[in-house]
C-alpha cells in the first residue's frame, strides 16, 4: 500500500528504493518457501539429513514444540530399525534438550525406557505408534503446516492492492473517530493529523452546576487527573474542596456537598495542582506551606494526614505538579522557586533570581526546566540540573500572575496585570499574539489557560466574565457570564469537554455545550 501511494504521489525516489527493498524480501520470502516445500518431501521421504540441515536453517527452528516432534519420530524410526547407538546420541543431544515440549510428563521417560525394547509398542505412551510406513510421517508433516500457517501466509500475499487503498483507509479512521466522538460536529472539521485521537471541542454555552460550599473566595481550581471527573478547587476559607463533575443531573443546578473537604492549612489556599493520575492533590496556602493528599488512601470520610512541605517564608502562590509525579515545584512571596520530592517532603533545589513574589511556576512538558512568572514582569526559565536561569521574558509592563506551556512546549501562555494574556513563540522567546478584552490590573491574580485543542485561549477577569479567545486572529470569540465577582480562573478538560471557573462569589461553576441553547450571534458551536 505504501509502494502504491508513493507511486500515485510521484515520490519516484522514494518509490524506487522501497521497491528495490520490497523485491527483496519478496525474494527471501520465495526462497524461504521453496525450502518449506523441500522440507515436506524430505519429512514423507524420512530424508531426516535433509530436514536437520532445513530446519536449523530457517526461521521455524525457533519452534521448539515442532523440532521436538521431528527429533521424536528420527527417535521411533531409529528404535524400529534397532539403531540403538545412533537413538541413543539424538537422545541425549537433541531430545534431552527440548524435554519439556513433550506431550505429557511421561513421554519422555517412555523414550528413555524404549533403549531396553525391542519393539517401539511395548511403551505405553507409543503403543499407537505405526511406524515409518504409517501415517506418522503424514502426522509430522500436518504439524510442520499448522506450526508456520503457510496456507494463510501464501493467500495473503497474493492479494491484489486495491487502487488508494491508503488513503482510504487513512479516510476511514478519520471518519471513525468523528463518528465516534462525544459531540458530532455540525460543519465538517479538519484533520491535521492522525498521531492523536480526534476530540471535537465545543464552545460552552451554558452553565452545567454550580458548586456552593466554600465560605469565601474560591481562589484556583484543577481537575483532577487525566480523566477529570473530579474538580479540586481552593479557597480563601483555608480548605481545599473536591467535587464530582458527574454530580449534576440538569442544567444549572446547585450543588450544596463536595465529594471531600480537605482541612489542615490555617490560611487561604492560593493554588492546587493535581498529579496526572490524579492520585496525588497538592495544595499551596498563605500559611507558607504545600499539602500533599493521597487521594488514593481516602475511604469514606476519613483523611489521612497530608504530608507537609516546608521551606517558603511567607505566602506560597503557587504549586504544580512534575510530570514524573514525585516531585513539584512552587513559588511564594519570599521570592524563590522552590523544588520538592514528595516521596521524602524534602526540598531538592532552590532557583533564585526574582526581585519580586514569584506568583506561578509549571515544568515544561519534557520535565527538564522550570518556568516561573514574577510580580517583577517577568518570566524565567530555569534548568533543574544546574538550577540556573537560562532564559527569561521581560516584555510585560505588569505583575505577571499566570503561565501555561502548550503540550508541546512550543508556547507559552502568560497572564498580566498589564490588562493583557500574551503568547509566546519559546523557539524565538518573542510574543506573538496578544490577547485582550478582559480586565485584570487588582491585586488578585488572574490566571490564563489553552482552551480545546490548544486552538482557543481561556481566562478570568475582574468584571466577572470568563473570556474566550481565538489563538490564531487573538479575537474575542464568546464571554460566560454568570458569576457575581471576578473570575480568578478558567479551566478546560478534553475528556469531560467541560470549563471550570472560580470565583469572588465563593462558588465554582461548570460550563457546558448545550445544544438546545445555542451561542448568541454564532452559527459554529463544533470545531
Amino acid at each position: 500500500m505504501v509502494i502504491q501511494y508513493l507511486h500515485d504521489c510521484d515520490y519516484s525516489a522514494s518509490f524506487l528504493t522501497l521497491q528495490d527493498e520490497a523485491n527483496l524480501k519478496i525474494f527471501e520470502q520465495i526462497h524461504q518457501r521453496s525450502h518449506i516445500k523441500y522440507m515436506g518431501i524430505a519429512i514423507l521421504e524420512g530424508d531426516w539429513a535433509e530436514v536437520d540441515k532445513l530446519a536449523n536453517k530457517h526461521t521455524f527452528s525457533s519452534s521448539k514444540s515442532f523440532l521436538y516432534a521431528l527429533y521424536k519420530q528420527q527417535y521411533l524410526e531409529l528404535i524400529e530399525k534397532q539403531e540403538y547407538q545412533k537413538a541413543f546420541t539424538l537422545l541425549n543431544k537433541k531430545l534431552k534438550l527440548l524435554e519439556r515440549y513433550a506431550t505429557n510428563p511421561a513421554e519422555f521417560k517412555d523414550l528413555c525406557f524404549l533403549l531396553t525394547c525391542k519393539s517401539v509398542q511395548d511403551a505405553p505412551s507409543f503403543r499407537n505408534w505405526d511406524g515409518a510406513k504409517g501415517s506418522s510421517r503424514e502426522l509430522l508433516l500436518e504439524q510442520f503446516r499448522s506450526t508456520l500457517q503457510f496456507s494463510n501466509r501464501r493467500a495473503e500475499a497474493t492479494k491484489q492492492v486495491p487502487p488508494n487503498r491508503l488513503l482510504h483507509l487513512l479516510r476511514q479512521a478519520v471518519a471513525y473517530q468523528i463518528e465516534f466522538s462525544r459531540y458530532h460536529p455540525k460543519v465538517a472539521p479538519k484533520i491535521h493529523s492522525l498521531l492523536e485521537d480526534y476530540s471535537p471541542f465545543v464552545l460552552p454555552n451554558s452553565l452545567r452546576a454550580v458548586y456552593n460550599g466554600h465560605k469565601d473566595a474560591v481562589k484556583c481550581i484543577d481537575f483532577v487527573g487525566v480523566e477529570g471527573t473530579l474538580l479540586a478547587s481552593g479557597a480563601s476559607d483555608n480548605t481545599v474542596r473536591v467535587w464530582s463533575t458527574h454530580t449534576p443531573k440538569e442544567s444549572g443546578e446547585h450543588v450544596q456537598s463536595s465529594v471531600l473537604e480537605l482541612k489542615g492549612h490555617s490560611s487561604r489556599v492560593w493554588d492546587v495542582s493535581s498529579s496526572f493520575t490524579g492520585r496525588l492533590l497538592a495544595s499551596a496556602s498563605g500559611d507558607a506551606t504545600v499539602k500533599v493528599w493521597d487521594l488514593s488512601r481516602i475511604t469514606g470520610t476519613t483523611v489521612p494526614v497530608p504530608q507537609t512541605l516546608k521551606g517558603h517564608k511567607g505566602d506560597v502562590y503557587t504549586v504544580k505538579f512534575h510530570p514524573n509525579e514525585n516531585h513539584v515545584v512552587t513559588g511564594g512571596y519570599d521570592k524563590t522557586v522552590r523544588l520538592f520530592d514528595v516521596r521524602t517532603g524534602v526540598q531538592s533545589r532552590s532557583f533564585v533570581g526574582h526581585s519580586a513574589s514569584v506568583s506561578c511556576a509549571i515544568f515544561n512538558p519534557h520535565g527538564n526546566l522550570v518556568i516561573s512568572g514574577s510580580k517583577d514582569n517577568t518570566i524565567k526559565y530555569w534548568d533543574i540540573a544546574s538550577g540556573l536561569c537560562i532564559k527569561t521574558y521581560s516584555t510585560h509592563l505588569g505583575e505577571v500572575t499566570s503561565i501555561a506551556s502548550s503540550q508541546n512546549g512550543s508556547l507559552l501562555l502568560s497572564a498580566s496585570k498589564d490588562n493583557s494574556n500574551r503568547l509566546w513563540d519559546v523557539r524565538t522567546a518573542r510574543p506573538i499574539r496578544r490577547f485582550k478584552g478582559h480586565q485584570n490590573t487588582s491585586k488578585n491574580f488572574m490566571r490564563v489557560a489553552f482552551g480545546p485543542n490548544e486552538a482557543l485561549v481561556l481566562g478570568g477577569s475582574e468584571d466577572g466574565l470568563i473570556y474566550v479567545w481565538d489563538i490564531e486572529t487573538a479575537n474575542i470569540l464568546h464571554k460566560l457570564g454568570g458569576h457575581d465577582g471576578m473570575v480568578y480562573s478558567a479551566k478546560w478538560h478534553a475528556q469531560q469537554s467541560l470549563i471550570a471557573s472560580c470565583s469572588d462569589d465563593k462558588t465554582v461553576r461548570l460550563w457546558w455545550y448545550d445544544e438546545s441553547k445555542p451561542m448568541p450571534g454564532t452559527e459554529q458551536q463544533l470545531l
